[in-house]
């Protein structure tokens, strides 16, 4: 397997994984164990959720330089 096809697999395996986080964190959290939160715990779980989202910008932005420095394509 050539190194592109590696680049851009790795790359899909971190968009999935984050993006598994992402789901878990505002639609698990914040929809399926609305009840169980009640109303106030509710919205600090919706507000979590966009903290969570920032968070993975982050990650994903720190994973991509990192995978980039290791096949060479970086700035």
């Amino acid at each position: 397997m050539n190194d592109r096809k590696k680049y851009w697999r790795t790359n899909l395996r971190y968009l999935l994984i984050l993006l598994a986080i992402w789901f878990i964190a505002s639609y698990g959290l914040g929809i399926l164990l609305k009840n169980q939160l009640g109303l106030i715990s509710f919205w600090f779980a919706q507000q979590g959720s966009i903290y969570v989202f920032v968070v993975l910008i982050f990650v994903y932005v720190y994973l991509m330089n990192k995978l980039d420095k290791q096949y060479g394509v970086d700035e």
